[in-house]
This record gives structure tokens, sequence and C-alpha cells, in this order.
């Protein structure tokens, strides 16, 4: 019986990255990406996992500075903390951007025990996957969510291929919060506990580790350049309530060129005039984005348009 082939396609054909590929949380962590926070023990890797889920479930700001572009609801797993534990330290996050909880989009698994090295979990969890369709599935903590050796590649690759089949088929970000090597050394990556996996498999990494009463958080990312890291502090009010991680000192993130900007910059570069469809194959965007952006420019004056195309108004 002949076997089918597999399928195939010219690369010409596929559609290139576009050139704002988009975000979950600006800079902090890409859309529908795959990957860890990590960090030693006491680092504070629940809270920030917590800040990132809410920021999404309630399209508010990531700790309090870092926008959100992808907002939905979200899918969490609190191996470590009673039901009621998780609802108190949401709602004081919550109490502190002062929203309600009950207009968060955001859901809890309830189950005291779910195992992604079991088929009948990992078939449970894709079904709540896909009835909820959220934009993000948080799991923490990992060693908390398997029996297998964390050491053995071929145990550790199996439940990671598994969550990147989720992330493909429902179109999710995955975030594990994970153990790093109490005295780990070298690069982020190869400090987090266990096999080398870990650090191949993901698509973002959010490093945790301790500076005396701070916390030191670094970024890495595998389409896009990390930001530079950050420092932050756990605080709440006097009376101990609305505890939430904060930036320590002012942090202004760099914001990425606009579209129009890019464009701008792409004709002021050709020296000469460029038509609308070799603006797209530039810049790799969606044709009603580009148009609306040479609306702006021409409005603006910074363009005009002439027969063989679109000009910049500095030549």
């Amino acid at each position: 019986m002949s076997v089918p082939p597999l399928p195939t396609t010219h690369i010409a054909e596929i559609a290139p990255r576009p050139a704002d590929d988009p975000w979950l949380v600006r800079s902090l962590w890409p859309a529908s990406a795959v990957g860890l926070i990590g960090g030693p023990p006491k680092c504070a890797k629940t809270w920030l996992a917590l800040d990132l889920a809410l920021s999404v479930a309630s399209n508010t700001s990531c700790l309090g500075t870092l926008a959100v572009e992808s907002p939905g609801p979200v899918l969490l797993y609190l191996a470590e903390d009673s039901l009621q534990s998780a609802r108190a330290r949401v709602e004081g996050i919550c109490e502190h951007r002062r929203l309600d909880l009950r207009r968060v989009d955001l859901h809890l698994i309830t189950v005291p025990c779910l195992r992604l090295d079991q088929d009948h979990d990992k078939q449970r969890l894709s079904a709540t996957v896909e009835n909820v369709r959220p934009r993000l599935l948080l799991l923490d903590p990992f060693v908390r969510l398997h029996r297998s050796d964390e050491n053995d590649s071929g145990a550790i690759s199996a439940i990671l291929a598994d969550l990147r089949t989720l992330q493909r088929r429902f179109d999710v970000a995955v975030v594990l919060v994970h153990h790093a090597r109490k005295n780990g050394r070298g690069p982020q990556g190869y400090a987090l506990r266990g096999s080398g996996d870990f650090y191949a498999w993901g698509d973002a990494y959010a490093y945790l580790s301790r500076r005396d009463t701070a916390f030191r958080l670094a970024l890495e990312h595998r389409s896009h350049p990390a930001a530079d890291p950050l420092a932050l502090k756990l605080v709440s009010r006097a009376d101990g309530s609305a505890t939430h991680l904060e930036i320590a000192g002012e942090h202004t993130p760099s914001a990425p060129p606009s579209l129009e900007a890019l464009a701008e910059s792409e004709l002021a570069a050709a020296g000469a005039a460029l038509t609308r469809e070799q603006l797209r194959a530039r810049l790799k965007v969606k044709n009603q984005r580009l148009g609306n952006a040479l609306e702006t420019l021409q409005r603006a004056g910074r363009i005009t348009k002439t027969p063989q195309g679109w000009l910049s108004a500095n030549q």
C-alpha cells in the first residue's frame, strides 16, 4: 500500500512575518509564544505570572507600564495555591488597579491534580483550552505537573512537544513557571533546572533573580530583541493589602517605530518613487494597514503620490 507524501509548499508562497510582529504584552511576551518564567525559589515568579495573566485578561498594563497588545481570556492552573489563595492574590492586584474581579476574563482550572505526562489529563487540558479559547495558558509550577525525571530529555521533550501542539492548534501563548538551580551559572536559560530541552523549546523567557530586597527581571526572545533588564519590587499597602509587583524606579519602554515612520524611512532611503506593492514587499505588512499609513503621511504632507508611485516630500 502506497504511503501519501507529507504536504509541502514553496517557501515563497508562505506569508512573510509582519514588520510589526504582534506581542501579547509589549517587550515582555510575544503573542502565541511558548516559554518559561524561571528563577530560583522565592523570586516572585508566581507574582509575575499572575500580573501577566491579569493584564491580558483585563487589558491593563503589565507591571503598570507594559502595554497589552493581544488581550483576551486567560486560563491558568496554580498547583501550589489553594483556590482561595489564588483568588486572594489576583484580588489584591485587582484592588491595586481598581478592577472589578468579576469583570476580569480569568479562568482557573480547579482540579486538585493535573499531570501533563498522562494522556487522560492532556486530553482534558486540550478540551478545556478548546472550550475557553484563551489568549494565554499559564501553568505554575512545572515541577508539580508531572512525575517524570526533569533531567530525562526524552520525557521532558514529549511533554513540551504536546504543549507546542496546543499552542499551534489553538493559537495560544503558553507560559510555564519553572525553577532554576539555586546556584545556577551561565546564561539564564542554562540555569533552568533539568533538561536542556527547556531552553531549546521556548520562544520567550522571563528570568527572575533576587537582588537584596528587590528582583531583577531579564528577558530573552527567539524572534525579538530583548529589552533591558528591569528592577522589580513586591509592594503592598500599609495594612498588607493590594500586594503586587512594580517596576522599581522610572522606566519608559522604548516604543517601536510606527508603520508611518517605517514607510517614510523606506521612501527616503529609496531616493525614488516606490509603488504600494514595492512598499508592501519591503515592510511585509497587510495592504490595508499600509494604505492607512500612506494616507496619514499624505495628509501630513510627508509624502506625495506620483504616477510612478509614492515619493518622500523631501525629494
